[in-house]
């Protein structure tokens, strides 16, 4: 029995790893730092970032291409060829915050179908933006399920969960995605030998319980000012990095955009400061980023812009927006 245990301990897991933004990579991370390297990383394209648009290779090839490890970066999944997934032997799929569907020929290729890390507590927050929902509708706690995949959107059996207390700290989205990212990571590394063992039984989610995220777009970060403080100021930190909590202010008869990166919520207006009146209390500004400048405080953007008036109606067309 000994014997058998070492040989299985010996034999090394051939896994192929789907995911494209920074949590996939710090998922993969995790996995490194583990010694289970994957045989293959499937990623989006490259794609033009930043205000300059230059191309941009997403974070998990950066990571593969730093450990060696072959990259596939295809438009559609349909376009991948079977035939190479299939002469790797696949024991195990992994998937982390990679964009697209994946079909049921491909999820049948590894002998133990697919893994995908999601970052909340299913069947809570199935879709694209589950850490961004858990900040903007106040959760006292989220977390990290491992499911083994089906063809319905974060549908399939529970593998392991693990839950993470919020409600003491205010979280941005770059800090509760790099700390549920290496939650998931390390759950994972846990998990998959005891997976390829068959020694978990996978437990199906209450699909009367299931709710559903949706795909943020850009108008979604608009700040509503009638809206109460507490709830812009989460809006602020859940779109941190994509599209960013914005409005629009007037200067000299110019309209302009302006994203609101960090603020507080005060229960009175403060005259030498940037403090905005909401349908409930004030947001004290402390730092932001007009169109086309860098972020600063905001005593360099009083220095640089004076009196300025913020619009309040949502929707506003703004010069350059």
């Amino acid at each position: 029995m000994e014997e058998k245990e070492k040989k299985e301990k010996a034999k090394k897991i051939k896994t192929i790893f789907f995911g494209t933004p920074k949590f996939g990579a710090l998922v993969l991370e995790e996995l490194l730092r583990a010694r289970q390297k994957p045989s293959l990383i499937i990623t989006a394209p490259d794609k033009p970032a930043g205000r300059k648009k230059i191309v941009t290779p997403p974070e998990v090839k950066i990571l593969a291409q730093k450990n060696k490890i072959p990259v596939i970066q295809p438009e559609k999944i349909k376009e991948i060829d079977r035939e190479i997934l299939k002469k790797i032997n696949l024991d195990l799929g992994i998937i982390a915050a990679y964009s697209q569907i994946i079909p049921k020929d491909i999820i049948n290729i590894p002998e133990k179908g697919f893994l995908n890390v999601h970052p909340s507590l299913l069947p809570k927050y199935r879709g694209p933006s589950p850490i961004q929902s858990a900040i903007i509708n106040n959760e006292q706690k989220t977390g990290v399920t491992i499911i083994l995949l089906d063809e319905k959107l974060d549908h399939g059996p529970i593998i392991a969960q693990e839950e993470l207390k919020i409600n003491q700290k205010k979280y941005s989205y770059d800090e509760l995605e790099e700390k549920l990212a290496k939650i998931g990571g390390k759950l994972l590394v846990k998990i998959i030998p005891q997976w390829i063992k068959g020694r978990v039984e996978p437990k199906p989610q209450d699909d009367s319980k299931a709710t559903y995220t949706k795909k943020i777009e850009k108008e979604d970060g608009e700040i509503d000012w009638s809206r109460p403080a507490e709830e812009i100021e989460r809006k602020i930190r859940a779109f941190q990095r994509w599209p960013g909590a914005f409005t629009f202010f007037k200067k000299n008869d110019k309209i302009s955009k302006l994203k609101i990166i960090k603020a507080e919520v005060v229960d009175k207006n403060i005259s030498d400061k940037i403090c905005v009146k909401c349908g409930q209390n004030y947001l004290l500004i402390k730092k932001l980023q007009p169109e086309g400048k860098k972020p600063m405080g905001y005593k360099d953007f009083q220095n640089g812009y004076g009196q300025i008036i913020i619009l309040r109606t949502k929707k506003r067309d703004a010069n350059n927006s």
